[in-house]
């Protein structure tokens, strides 16, 4: 007992995190930072110049945001094998300045994880792993299950997005060998100025390969929701809005990534996601997918890598009566993941779009990163919702446009260095640049600007 009591002392001792560990039971702090300085000019284009001249919409914008996620989390190993673990956390976020939404110097303090859970093994190489309260969940490549909280707004902190836990959440495991089975019904955690009650519940299969490649599908269905959708009118006339619509669509998502080859493509890697959304009560029949082709120089300098990708996310044809709009749920909306473009991910979610992307990263040195990322940015219907009813206005001649004329919406450049400081240290800066294509300068009298911002920011993360 004594040398047991040593070793914990000095793995306590070693790690300042670890507050207890002995007889079984495993108790750690968590502790999160973060400060983000932005700086944006001719935010949106200066559209709101155009389409809302009377409202106090300022373009050039800088804020500074930060926000802290402290925590605690245990593990304890029962005699039966099984292993009770559980974590509670939660985040405060401040906005000083005002932010590219138009609101700033506000915050909030929220519940982040309140989670109880169990793990363990069964017969037949079998595994387990369920949970019940708020946590963190990602399905598949984060297409359409993955942002479980939103920030922002009077939460704070836009840019960091420091929320990621479903407010309610229930989650079962269940998996053998490579293959893994996951049940779950997850409520969000949404603003409460906007909260929709949104509810969705689903399953994701998923097939784990030996060298980082996998194969999977996720099943989607919105239990309750009183989200609206907007649907395109033939002709000029405006956008109908069908309220609660969100409710019973669902949703199916396959998705794969190659594992890496050998021979002729080797440093290739290919990504694929396809996802169909139906639902009967408002006859909506939507799509999207996206391809990637990535191919990595492992013997050169600098590790260079780049990587190509198409995505496109149906928009509803203002010419016939079904809703063919497509709807990204809660996706995950970082450029290294579902974002349109960069700055253009700010104006268009996934839905009546395309973008063509290129992503180019080198790796100086084994702390440092440098990705330049450009996306050419399309709508995939004319004088339809892009968004939600972005662009609907009235022209010169008093008639109602809805939409974009025009299919070319934006190019969008990005170039983002990150440095790893330390093992809990991380600092990240970028500028930014979105040219306006000719929907949009079509919207604006074809005087549209550049849009431009530049940032930076540290975190800590113990």
């Amino acid at each position: 007992m004594a040398t047991l009591a040593a070793t914990a002392t000095r793995a306590e001792d070693s790690d300042p995190m670890l507050l207890h560990s002995a007889d079984g039971l495993e108790v750690r702090t968590h502790f999160q930072f973060g400060l983000n300085a932005a700086v944006e000019k001719e935010l949106f284009w200066d559209l709101a110049g155009v389409t809302a001249p009377t409202a106090p919409f300022e373009p050039n914008t800088e804020w500074l945001e930060t926000y802290i996620k402290p925590g605690v989390s245990f593990e304890y190993a029962l005699e039966t094998g099984a292993t009770l673990y559980g974590k509670l956390s939660a985040v405060a976020s401040y906005t000083l300045g005002t932010d590219a939404f138009d609101t700033g110097d506000t915050g909030a303090t929220t519940l982040e994880e309140a989670y109880l859970a169990l793990r363990g093994d069964l017969a037949n190489g079998m595994s387990y792993d369920v949970s019940l309260g708020p946590r963190e969940l990602v399905l598949g490549t984060g297409m359409l299950v993955a942002n479980g909280a939103t920030s922002g707004f009077e939460r704070g902190a836009l840019k960091f997005g420091p929320r990621k836990a479903w407010e309610s959440a229930a989650i079962a495991r269940l998996s053998q060998g490579s293959l893994t089975g996951t049940a779950f019904y997850l409520d969000p955690n949404e603003m409460p100025s906007k909260d929709a009650n949104n509810e969705i519940a689903g399953i994701d299969l998923r097939y784990a390969g030996p060298q980082g490649g996998y194969l999977g599908a996720t099943f989607v269905e919105v239990l309750n929701s009183e989200s609206p959708y907007p649907q395109a009118n033939p002709g000029s006339a405006p956008p109908s809005v069908i309220d609660g619509a969100r409710e019973g669509t669902t949703a199916l998502n396959v998705y794969g990534k190659t594992d890496p080859f050998s021979g002729v493509l080797e440093n290739w890697t290919f990504t694929g996601d396809i996802a169909i959304e139906r639902n009967d009560a408002i006859d909506l029949e939507a799509w999207a997918g996206r391809v990637t082709a990535g191919y990595a120089w492992q013997e050169l300098p600098w590790s260079p890598s780049l990587t190509y990708s198409y995505q496109s996310f149906s928009g509803d044809d203002p010419e016939t009566p079904e809703l063919e709009r497509f709807d990204p749920l809660f996706y995950q909306g970082s450029p290294s993941a579902w974002a349109t473009g960069s700055k253009s991910a700010s104006t268009f979610i996934n839905s009546n779009v395309n973008a063509h992307a290129l992503t180019l990263r080198v790796q100086p040195s084994p702390m440092d990163t440098l990705t330049l990322r450009y996306a050419h940015i399309r709508a995939n219907e004319l004088n339809s919702p892009v968004q939600f009813g972005q662009a609907t206005r009235v022209d010169e001649t008093g008639s109602v446009v809805v939409g974009v004329t025009d299919a070319h919406l934006a190019d969008d450049v990005f170039l983002e260095y990150s440095r790893i400081i330390n093992p809990n240290t991380f600092l990240t800066s970028g500028i930014s640049a979105s040219f306006p294509g000719e929907g949009i300068k079509n919207v604006a009298g074809n005087d549209a600007p550049t849009w431009t911002g530049v940032f930076i920011n540290v975190v800590f993360n113990y």
